[in-house]
């Protein structure tokens, strides 16, 4: 029998550890968690990364056996913190929480890095999810709050958007990439923290013009679209990290189902719900999803089936459908996430127990184009994929 069915670790929790009970629970009864024990293995290598600044794990070759890392300053340092958060959240653990918050604290100085659209990557996913745990904590608030101001410094009132990048400044004026829905998150929280309208509607309206330019008709996404920064009418459409400019990124559409159903949780808008559900349409039914739920990099690379597939982006949709049924109670979604949830924590996806790496999934692909992080294991990745696994939770504790 497979070692994963075999060996499981029963930790029995009260809800979040905390003595709080689902509504749906007696203040009784208890709530048993299993994890089979190569992710608990894995859980484990991430606890014992030792806590170094600017030493922020990203990825890891597998071949030779290395942790890439990265400073506070790129985009994906506030994932390991998040995944700490998270696993706390899973376990009750303090263990977790404590390497949490010494992590989470090093990714504060991004806080007036106003060169970045990143923000909501690195503070929401790192400090958001410590407030989570610790609703009352001031200096997450303030944080929170603080770099949400330095975001909102990238909005053009004639685009409507939050400007992107700052590089190639001789191919875009004003670029702005599908990715960029995510960040949104950090503004709507931080109007709900101080009650300032102005970080909601910078959000709303970048949404808005998203969704008016950002997709074909057929429901898929352009990476990259580069605006006038005068009079705020699109200029070019193209890609940065799909196979070429018509293509279909699958990471790309992750980042619109994810981001248009967070979006609609904040404003309840529903042309937001209704592009979600008819992206996740394509998504779900392309002829070139694999069985498994697991897409390749791009839907149209035409080296599929021999094409990298991309963990991140099933993770990402995962943990996005998983909340998108809770508006829509369509059971086609909750199916479709717990299969590829189930799929994620199999022996076919979770990193190898003898790896000594601090990250739990493999096979996800980071910059094809630039040939970087082709089939590995993504700090990003676990993320999502660890916040699914919390989202199925609590569904099954209501």
């Amino acid at each position: 029998m497979n070692k994963l069915c075999c060996f499981f670790l029963v930790l029995t929790l009260a809800f979040l550890n905390t003595g709080c009970k689902s509504d749906a629970k007696s203040s009784e009864e208890k709530v048993e968690v299993r994890f089979n024990s190569a992710l608990e293995n894995r859980f484990q290598k991430l606890v014992d990364y030792p806590v170094v600044a600017d030493n922020f794990p990203k990825g890891m070759s597998l071949n030779p056996e290395e942790v890439r890392t990265e400073p506070s300053r790129d985009w994906t340092s506030g994932f390991f913190a998040g995944n700490l958060w998270l696993i706390h959240k899973l376990t009750g653990d303090s263990t977790y929480k404590t390497k949490a918050e010494a992590w989470t604290v090093l990714v504060e100085d991004q806080k007036e890095n106003d060169r970045t659209h990143d923000m909501g990557f690195k503070i929401y996913c790192s400090f958001g999810e410590g407030l989570k745990q610790d609703p009352n904590n001031q200096y997450y608030k303030d944080v929170i709050v603080e770099s949400a101001k330095t975001l909102i410094t990238r909005y053009n009132d004639s685009v409507k958007s939050i400007r992107s990048w700052d590089f190639k400044k001789d191919v875009w004026d004003f670029p702005v990439i599908i990715d960029n829905m995510m960040n949104l998150e950090l503004l709507f929280e931080a109007t709900k923290i101080s009650g300032d309208s102005i970080y909601h509607n910078i959000a709303v309206q970048h949404a808005n013009t998203t969704l008016k330019h950002q997709f074909r008709a057929d429901h898929s996404v352009f990476h990259v679209v580069n605006y006038d920064t005068i009079s705020g009418v699109v200029k070019t459409k193209d890609t940065h990290q799909g196979f070429n400019r018509n293509s279909t990124w699958a990471r790309g559409q992750a980042w619109a189902i994810y981001g248009y159903t967070m979006s609609y949780r904040y404003t309840k808008d529903p042309k937001y719900l209704a592009q979600v559900e008819a992206t996740t349409k394509f998504y779900m039914e392309h002829e070139n999803l694999p069985k498994d739920g697991v897409p390749y990099w791009d839907f149209n690379d035409p080296e599929i089936p021999n094409a990298a597939r991309d963990a991140s982006a099933a993770a990402i949709v995962t943990s996005a459908l998983f909340e998108l049924y809770t508006y829509t109670h369509n059971k086609t979604y909750l199916d479709f996430a717990t299969i590829v949830l189930d799929t994620l924590n199999s022996e076919a996806y979770l990193l190898k127990e003898t790896v000594n790496g601090p990250f739990i999934l493999d096979h996800s692909t980071g910059n094809w184009p630039k040939n970087d992080e082709i089939d590995e294991p993504i700090v990003y990745a676990d993320y999502y994929f660890l916040e699914a696994l919390t989202r199925k939770r609590n569904l099954d504790l209501k």
